[in-house]
């Protein structure tokens, strides 16, 4: 996609080349076509401009600031912000019931309708789920919850969806960890920023249920978010920095996108070893909001826990992301070491969250309301402990999610297929997600639900081991991706590297 070693040399031959060198065979960059879009601004030595595939990023990251980033904000206080966690483990169940169908199709939707109509209408659905708990507060309607999760289900599956097509094809191949780092920075700063809300509104609450107030603020700002979703532009106008171009469909159908979803898998059936990874990569957030920080802290307490969690995030995914572009090793070895340190910290991190959590009360006791005011403050001695405890949990969340979007990003960098790939996984995420919901919606003992969280995550890797050891490569043949598309080599590589390509006449 953005590079290509060997191009077309002629009407009836080519030539398959990779996407990591198109920028190495053209010395400087092909003129951009006219239009404010495409107009430059200096930046220091950089240049940017609107259409350009950081700028894009750094706009769909503040939409998932304002929307999913004040969503888990919301949920990493606990039951919503309730004092009973019942009703949000209904709206869960029914968000991630309806996400993971929709998610699995809306690669379809995203390519046939384009990045900026599927993340505007992925937008609404979250300031609706933050108003449903506010009307919760005045009118205990249950049912407004559920139905807001489930709107918010539909939603977030199209949102996400777009959110990782833009993310895994929109860099040029050497740079994708630092893009998905850049990324998870921004949106992390939502929850981070969000959690400053309730812990500011709560600095004096040491009882059960989160103030009005608290729930305006999120109302507010995800509104925003939904707004500034209009302001993107669609993948077809994104040129990267060396004239390359997103691979995409040029004239995709309906009846296209639908094949296209078969193909995805039919063409690369290997990539069904990630799906337990998918399945795995959220399930871990109904113990840790609900069974841990939920059960075994005031509202307070768990205010402070919920922004030094997103805290981590940010800071597990700024080294990881990193460290997965660094030139000097090799793509497939980066794979390789990444796996081993993802395994490693699965041992080392829950291993320590088994040790804590087995010397905790029953699950009924911190269901009774008279346990309130035996949960923990930050002013008490065993503070400390379970709060780094939850610190490492949210970096353990940051590199897993790292890891698997960089997987995805290593297999191809087709806006179509990435698009394709991000359903797959949001939706199987959200299978797991609704799975873990409802068995914390059925008052499983969180013990339970902490074996059954750490085995599943150590199972995906095992299953994903092959995919990672033996299939990611060190850079990906523009023609394997060119296969899951009706454009050609010209219609993505820079006009200037085609021509730089091109065999000298022969002499005489």
């Amino acid at each position: 996609m953005a590079d290509a070693k060997e191009m077309a040399t002629g009407p009836d031959t080519h030539v398959a080349g990779s996407h990591s060198d198109a920028a190495e065979s053209s010395h400087f960059p092909e003129a951009r076509p006219g239009g404010w879009i495409y107009r430059g601004v200096k930046i220091g030595k950089k240049e940017l401009w609107y259409a350009s595939p950081k700028v894009q990023l750094v706009m769909v990251a503040l939409v998932c600031f304002m929307c999913p980033g004040m969503y888990n904000a919301l949920s990493g206080l606990g039951g919503g912000g309730q004092l009973d966690a019942t009703v949000q483990d209904h709206a869960s169940t029914a968000l991630y019931s309806v996400f993971a169908v929709v998610a699995f199709f809306s690669g379809s939707f995203a390519n046939k309708l384009g990045i900026r109509a599927t993340l505007m209408v992925g937008g609404v659905g979250y300031c609706i789920y933050a108003a449903s708990f506010l009307c919760y507060n005045h009118t205990q309607n249950v049912g407004f919850v559920v139905f807001a999760g489930a709107l918010l289900g539909l939603c977030a599956g199209l949102l996400w969806t777009a959110q990782g097509a833009i993310m895994m094809s929109y860099p040029p191949e050497q740079s994708k960890g630092r893009y998905i780092s850049w990324f998870w920075i921004i949106f992390n700063l939502g929850a981070v920023i969000g959690s400053l809300i309730p812990l500011g509104q709560n600095v004096n609450n040491t009882g059960g249920t989160v103030t009005d107030g608290t729930y305006v603020g999120f109302i507010v700002l995800m509104l925003i978010g939904a707004v500034l979703a209009v302001f993107l532009v669609n993948a077809d106008k994104v040129i990267r920095e060396d004239g390359s171009k997103i691979i995409l469909m040029k004239n995709p159908t309906w009846q296209s996108e639908f094949i296209g979803l078969w193909e995805c898998i039919s063409l690369s059936p290997w990539v069904v070893a990630l799906f337990p990874m998918f399945f795995a990569s959220n399930i871990f957030y109904t113990y840790q909001q609900n069974g841990l920080n939920g059960a075994h802290f005031n509202v307070r307490a768990r205010s402070l826990n919920n922004l030094l969690y997103w805290l981590a995030q940010i800071f597990g995914a700024v080294i990881v992301g990193y460290a997965l572009d660094y030139s000097g090793i090799r793509r497939s070895m980066r794979a390789k070491i990444s796996f081993i340190v993802l395994f490693a910290l699965t041992f080392i991190i829950w291993g320590g969250g088994w040790a804590w959590q087995r010397q905790q009360v029953p699950r009924a006791v911190t269901m009774d309301p008279a346990y309130e005011n035996q949960k923990i403050d930050w002013a008490d001695p065993q503070f400390i402990g379970p709060m780094f405890l939850f610190i490492f949990y949210g970096f353990y969340d940051s590199v897993w999610q790292t890891c698997i979007y960089w997987y995805m990003g290593a297999l191809s960098n087709s806006g179509r297929k990435t698009a394709n790939l991000a359903g797959f996984y949001k939706g199987l995420q959200s299978a797991g997600a609704a799975i873990f919901w409802r068995l914390d919606g059925l008052h499983t003992e969180y013990e339970t639900l902490f074996a059954a969280t750490w085995g599943v995550c150590a199972g995906a890797l095992l299953v994903a081991l092959p995919i990672i050891f033996f299939k990611i490569q060190d850079t990906t043949d523009i023609e394997t991706d060119l296969k899951f598309s009706d454009e050609t080599v010209e219609d993505v590589v820079p006009t200037v590297a085609l021509v730089n390509e091109k065999p000298a006449p022969a002499t005489v």
